[in-house]
């Protein structure tokens, strides 16, 4: 069977044997606490669900716009003049199926054989892989956790070559939680208008965040704006994963090239979720405070019982859900009679042990650390923490 070079290329998902593992033993019958949700543990907001009902009762169910309809382009335009200070015309907008997609597009329209993007990690897993399926290359570069897992400015400089097409930034991150400053992203934005790459800024945990607000690199001047891919939508902040609404905001050259290849791909993204999505923009957002509220007792209750445990830590994330532990310290000892080798056995025998579904940070290009996400009630945190550190005890 003839299969592409490309397809070929692209790697499984390194959290598949987990997932498999937790499914086959939820079938069994088993307590199984899952802690590697990418997604808010609520409902999307009655309001929301309302506009869509609207949309379907007056017959709004053909094709529209293959880039999106002029209504929620005009919407997302005034949200980033509300709410990141920036200005965008309608013609600068792309809507497509989820912030995935309108990643997919980016690096279609800016990447091709033997072009370059730099990825600092800890990396979004899809980032390599769609990067890969443009022809290109992932330029990986560390950072320290000890620097909050950001990307240094020495670090990026001296990651450009002559085939750097782009820098992705995920700020807040997934799947550390990090935000970076204005000045560091001041810092990031000289660097990249000084050797003219795009900035791909993946903004998609915008509003969930604990601290500052974070800034939208591409409000820091007109020529980052200039080289500026604005990656947002609605899927995390309104929990509305399952809609798939996202979007970019860029130069209408970049814009419209990214149309062309959705014209030929998908098409338009869901008519009734694009109505849906103009409510999410436009109407109350206290929905999305509640949701922020309760993330943030969550996370100050996992970080706190985390630090307990031996063996594991963990940094407070400043935005996201999701909390990355590092775990380097149990990589080599023996736990429950197994020994450690690396982050995929720790999480395997945390499965097996106490029944608790985490994500190895390998999957994000940092071998040693696990991914739990706080996407779930404190009760059932609570569960999977008393059977963790019942497993692995409590410091002294």
């Amino acid at each position: 069977m003839y299969l592409t070079s490309k397809v070929q290329k692209i790697e499984e998902s390194p959290t598949l044997a987990i997932s498999s593992k937790a499914t086959q033993m939820k079938n069994q019958g088993l307590d199984i606490v899952g802690l590697g949700a990418g997604e808010p543990d609520f409902e999307t907001p009655d309001h929301i669900k309302e506009a869509a009902i609207e949309a379907i009762e007056a017959g709004f169910t053909n094709y529209t716009t293959t880039s999106g309809i002029l209504e929620l382009k005009e919407a997302i335009c005034d949200k980033l003049k509300r709410e990141n200070g920036l200005e965008y015309s309608p013609e600068e907008i792309i809507v497509s199926s989820g912030a995935k997609h309108s990643l997919y597009n980016t690096l279609q329209a800016i990447c091709g054989g033997g072009d370059e993007i730099i990825v600092p990690t800890p990396y979004w897993v899809s980032y390599p892989q769609q990067i890969k399926l443009a022809g290109g290359e992932a330029a990986i570069v560390e950072t320290e956790e000890e620097n909050g897992f950001k990307l240094k400015p020495e670090d990026l400089r001296a990651g450009i070559t002559d085939k750097t097409r782009g820098v992705i930034l995920n700020s807040p991150s997934n799947p550390t939680g990090a935000v970076y400053t204005e000045d560091e992203l001041t810092e990031i934005a000289e660097i990249a208008v000084e050797n003219g790459i795009y900035i791909i800024a993946d903004e998609i945990y915008e509003k969930i965040y604990y601290d500052e607000k974070p800034v939208s690199i591409a409000s820091l001047g007109k020529e980052v704006r200039d080289l500026t891919i604005l990656i947002n939508g609605v899927s995390k902040a309104y929990s509305m994963t399952g809609w798939r609404i996202g979007y970019a905001a860029a130069d209408s050259r970049i814009v419209s090239a990214m149309s062309k290849l959705q014209s030929h791909s998908t098409s338009n993204p869901n008519s009734i979720a694009q109505k849906a999505s103009i409510a999410a923009l436009e109407g109350s957002q206290d929905p999305v405070d509640k949701m922020v509220a309760a993330f943030e007792e969550r996370r100050n209750y996992i970080v706190n019982r985390i630090n307990r445990i031996n063996g594991l830590s963990a940094q407070n994330p400043k935005g996201a859900f999701y909390l990355f532990v590092n775990g380097t310290e149990l990589i080599g000892s023996t736990v429950a009679d197994e020994e450690i080798t690396d982050d995929y056995k720790l999480a395997d025998v945390l499965l097996t042990e106490t029944r608790v579904a985490v994500v190895p940070g390998s999957a994000f290009g940092a071998p040693g650390y696990l991914r739990l996400s706080y996407a779930a009630s404190l009760s059932e945190l609570t569960k999977a923490l008393d059977r963790i550190e019942d497993l692995l005890g409590i410091e002294a």
